[in-house]
């Protein structure tokens, strides 16, 4: 039997009825895993994962309810530490990194009694927008084999993408669930930051960073988000606030729902495409009985601007742990402390981290923090404040998720600025915490009218709620896809 691109709660009665055991669903995966070839992972954890389903399997067998992950496979974005598992960030300087710990997500899922298929591959650290800057080389688009899938989560979509994992693990500092979600055809989730816990996340932005999913549909990412949710004593930025049951609450009612359109997120240099297919999905809420209204968020041209600056500040502070003493890559060249320091960081890092480090360290230097990042802080808070205006008047806001579908790979590999360009429509919320969400919403072809889908390629909706407001972007998402199909269209169907 076919187990790809079933959703988490058909794979849930599958194993709970004994149409199939754990044993069986993971050899499946495994088996795909070795047949791609769109480099999505970065290492499989194939003798892990078999011992995992086997446990799961006793488990199943015994009496008693099921957690709703177990027995079910996935795959985990190589930020995430996993105890005695190769944790890399697609970094050469972590290239023998064996954690002695798990992530507070690792942990929650070995809860669960899921499974985990292997780690997925990103941009190293998380820096980019396209894998292209991993260290072991770029995913490909399961759509197009020549495009990006996307960043930094890109492994992570590619193999969801391609039907290689039912669902995975992500993380969003600027853009990195529903940018390659888009691009992938699937649906992401960005929780409030705050939401989920980031102990054990390898740090990029610690103001920004978010773990959160990817899976194939609004319904598997709420039922998702029950588990990985919630307070962490180990990480003091997780919220108190209680974790509603998400999937029960659940409606596709969205009769008088107030959406704001931003017009400032459609874009100059948009794909036509993508404005046309994001614009019948906003007509199609208008269909439900939800109530559109034109919103303004003159911030936004700010955001990219406060990114570039944040980031890499952060991303300087983050990464001067990794020198070559107490973990990871140390080289054999140096003849003293120093040049310990400095050959390991040079040898380890690539050039887009090393890029990020001299920006982060030179806004952060004496005579330049007043003029830079205190400055940029400052915008912040007026991006915040402006988002807080304006869900007092409106319950969401739907935008595109990128301005442009897949592009070919090798455009963003030397272009520095691709990153800050592609996220410029998700940025803001992150700079915000907000959660949001990417949702298929149709094909379009790309730019240079090039495309292996007749239909091109796949265009996401990008929905963005207040704080603490998944509930309300889970119900809308849920809404259109319950008169919509496009979340259930994958690659080579």
């Amino acid at each position: 039997m076919d187990f790809a691109y079933l959703s988490l709660t058909e794979l849930r009665k599958k194993l709970d009825h004994k149409e199939i055991s754990s044993l069986e669903l993971t050899r499946y995966f495994l088996a795909r895993i070795k047949k791609s070839d769109l480099n999505a992972f970065v290492t499989v954890t194939e003798e892990e994962a078999l011992a995992a389903a086997k446990d799961a399997d006793d488990f199943i067998s015994s009496p008693g309810e099921n957690p709703f992950l177990c027995g079910i496979p996935y795959a985990s974005k190589d930020l995430f530490c996993t105890k005695g598992i190769r944790t890399t960030a697609s970094s050469k300087i972590l290239d023998n990194y064996f954690p002695p710990y798990d992530a507070t997500v690792t942990k929650k899922l070995n809860e669960q009694k899921s499974v985990l298929l292997g780690k997925t591959n990103l941009d190293e650290f998380a820096h980019g927008s396209s894998t292209e800057t991993s260290a072991y080389g770029p995913s490909k688009n399961p759509w197009d084999s020549t495009r990006i899938p996307g960043g930094s989560s890109g492994g992570s979509t590619a193999a969801v993408g391609a039907g290689l994992s039912p669902w995975a693990t992500a993380t969003e500092t600027g853009g990195s669930i529903r940018q390659p979600a888009s691009l992938c055809g699937l649906s992401g989730w960005k929780p409030t930051y705050g939401r989920v816990s980031r102990y054990g996340v390898i740090a990029m932005a610690s103001s920004l960073d978010s773990p959160g999913a990817v899976a194939y549909s609004v319904e598997d990412l709420a039922r998702l988000a029950e588990v990985l949710a919630g307070q962490d004593e180990k990480d003091s930025t997780t919220s108190p606030v209680e974790v509603p049951a998400y999937s029960k609450k659940l409606s596709a009612d969205v009769k008088g729902l107030k959406i704001g359109v931003p017009k400032e997120y459609f874009v100059d240099g948009m794909e036509d495409g993508v404005k046309q297919r994001v614009m019948e999905a906003i007509k199609e809420y208008e269909k439900m009985g939800a109530k559109i209204e034109e919103v303004s968020l003159p911030y936004t041209k700010f955001g990219s601007l406060v990114y570039a600056i944040v980031c890499p500040s952060e991303v300087s502070s983050n990464l001067a742990r990794f020198d070559g003493i107490r973990y990871g890559h140390s080289t054999r060249e140096a003849k003293n402390l120093l040049e310990v320091y400095e050959k390991s960081r040079a040898e380890g890092f690539g050039n887009e981290a090393k890029r990020r480090i001299l920006t982060g360290t030179y806004v952060l230097s004496a005579g330049y923090y007043d003029a830079y990042y205190k400055k940029a802080q400052k915008v912040r808070s007026l991006i915040i404040k402006e988002f807080a205006e304006v869900f007092k008047k409106v319950d969401i806001l739907a935008c595109p998720s990128s301005p442009n579908v897949a592009i070919k790979l090798g455009h963003a590999k030397d272009n520095p600025l691709f990153g800050y360009i592609a996220d410029q429509l998700n940025i803001p919320g992150s700079l915000a915490g907000l959660p949001a969400l990417s949702i298929p919403c149709g094909f379009a072809l790309p730019a240079d009218g090039q495309a292996n889908s007749l239909d091109g390629l796949p265009v996401g909706l990008q929905i963005i709620g207040p704080q603490w407001g998944e509930q309300k972007t889970f119900n809308a998402g849920y809404a259109y896809q319950q008169v919509t199909d496009w979340h259930k269209k994958h690659p080579g169907e």
